[in-house]
């Protein structure tokens, strides 16, 4: 453990290492910074501060993070903000002042695709605003009938990724080269292998390891639950333009045991939490469809980002060296196509 930074001491810390998903934000609205420890301001220098754990961390990307939104202007148009503010955070990024890690490398902000048609304006402004770093949308679906679980904090509606409207959205992303990142709840997972199947051209990536819930009432239900959630991974996995995210198992919303606990839960704790579902999606999937994400800070209430990434080092230790380079940098490489041509990560 380093004491100045209460970060274990970190794993293989040679190997290279690609963030797919983290946030960014600066005065955040306060039901949305509750799920991130309270932290309301999270920009480029408190991100490489959690990072300092020792880990050969080459790049990130930047997920959308409802923030930074512009004022004014046609109402459709104004999360073209966010990809303005991630853009200008790479950009101080890769200056080199900042180290060599690359944030934001790449970008993935948001729109409604239930605007149909319309939508394809919003994303040639994205286009233009993130230059050659923006890569896609994740448009979140994650819904529950029961209030306790976000407390109204996403206003999807049930089956948003079967909703007629979005999918005439969604049918603009593959033309313009684009992904979309898919947030759902275990419960939900089926709705995204409906998605993959009508759109096989588009590349679609998975989530938080498809979301699996323990709160509310689903409180002490993770067991019971897994049969089904396994069932519908392996569902999506036979869909070749689906990809996984192997993280967001450090939020309130999965209820494990090691979140929140006192003391903080070590890599080996949090590992046995989340072993079986970075299995079995490794299993499911393949390591060359797998990427490692920290979610940070989000995932903060797991633990250290260090602990995190030794956490996934141990789950990953029975793979071979092509494997994890594929998990932990490969994959988001291909995937965002990111252009990190500094950093020794084949």
């Amino acid at each position: 453990m380093n004491p100045s930074t209460g970060q274990e001491t970190a794993l293989d810390p040679t190997l290279p290492i690609v963030d797919a998903h983290h946030h960014l934000y600066d005065r955040l609205a306060d039901r949305f910074a509750a799920l991130s420890g309270g932290r309301r301001k999270y920009l480029i220098d408190e991100l490489l501060q959690d990072m300092c754990g020792g880990h050969n961390i080459a790049a990130t990307v930047f997920v959308d993070a409802d923030a930074m939104y512009r004022a004014e202007g046609p109402a459709e148009y104004r999360v073209v903000g966010e990809t303005e503010f991630a853009n200008g955070q790479a950009a101080m990024s890769a200056s080199g002042l900042y180290g060599p890690c690359r944030i934001a490398a790449g970008i993935v902000s948001t729109t409604d695709c239930r605007l149909g048609d319309r939508v394809k304006g919003v994303l040639e402004a994205h286009l233009a605003a993130g230059g050659s770093r923006f890569r896609g949308i994740r448009q979140t679906g994650a819904w529950d009938a029961d209030a306790s679980i976000f407390g109204g904090m996403f206003k999807n509606g049930e089956h948003l990724y079967l909703d007629a409207a979005f999918r005439r959205g969604f049918a603009n992303l593959a033309p313009l080269g684009l992904s979309f990142d898919a947030f759902v709840l275990s419960t939900q997972l089926r709705d995204v292998a409906d998605l993959a199947a009508a759109f096989p051209d588009t590349r679609i990536v998975l989530d938080h390891a498809g979301g699996p819930i323990g709160i509310g009432p689903y409180h002490g239900r993770l067991a019971e639950m897994f049969t089904a959630w396994t069932r519908d991974i392996k569902k999506i996995a036979r869909r070749a333009n689906v990809v996984v995210k192997l993280g967001g198992l450090g939020s309130f919303i999965n209820g494990f045991p090691s979140y929140g606990s006192q003391p903080p839960a070590s890599s080996e704790a949090l590992a046995a939490d989340w072993r079986p579902y970075v299995e079995t999606c490794i299993e499911a999937f393949g390591a060359d469809r797998c990427m490692f994400e920290s979610n940070y800070p989000v995932d903060s209430g797991a633990g250290s980002y260090g602990t995190i990434v030794n956490a996934y080092k141990r789950l990953t230790g029975g793979c071979s060296a092509g494997e994890r380079a594929a998990i932990f940098a490969g994959t988001a490489i291909e995937i965002y196509r990111l252009d990190i041509a500094h950093a020794a990560v084949a």
